[in-house]
Order: C-alpha cells, then sequence, then structure tokens
C-alpha cells in the first residue's frame, strides 16, 4: 500500500509517446466508495516560468497503467 507523500516523489510518464507529465500534485477521492478517482499532475509552465502554468492533467484511474518504485505509468 502506498501513502499519498510516497506517491508525490514519482514522475508521471505517458507511455503513448514517453512524456514526461511531471510529478503527482494531487489525489482526488470517491468519499462514497474510498477510492481513488483520479491524480493530478501540474501542466507545464508557460515561457521561462514567468506566464503561468498551463492547464494541469486530470487523468483518471482508469488510465493508470503501472505504478513502480520511482515513476507512474499512465496512458493519454
Amino acid at each position: 500500500m502506498e501513502r499519498v507523500y510516497d506517491l508525490q516523489k514519482k514522475e508521471v510518464i505517458n507511455i503513448s509517446n514517453g512524456k514526461r507529465l511531471g510529478f503527482l500534485y494531487d489525489i482526488e477521492i470517491d468519499l462514497k466508495t474510498g477510492t481513488i478517482g483520479s491524480i493530478i499532475v501540474p501542466g507545464e509552465s508557460k515561457f521561462l516560468g514567468l506566464f503561468g502554468r498551463n492547464e494541469e492533467y486530470i487523468i483518471s484511474f482508469s488510465q493508470i497503467k503501472k505504478i513502480g518504485d520511482d515513476i507512474i505509468l499512465v496512458e493519454l
């Protein structure tokens, strides 16, 4: 079993194109069932980080393919 704190240290990678999406930022939990609904990864920073960030990635739990020691593999 993983803790949220431990998951935040893992990098999220899209296996469709090999793109590194970033590190886990937050998790959405369905309180009725007690299951993870999705994970949230912050979007890429805009021009040199001066103009904020692009929209965040909201990845449903069904799109997660593997949770390893250092990375989370997703298929978007």
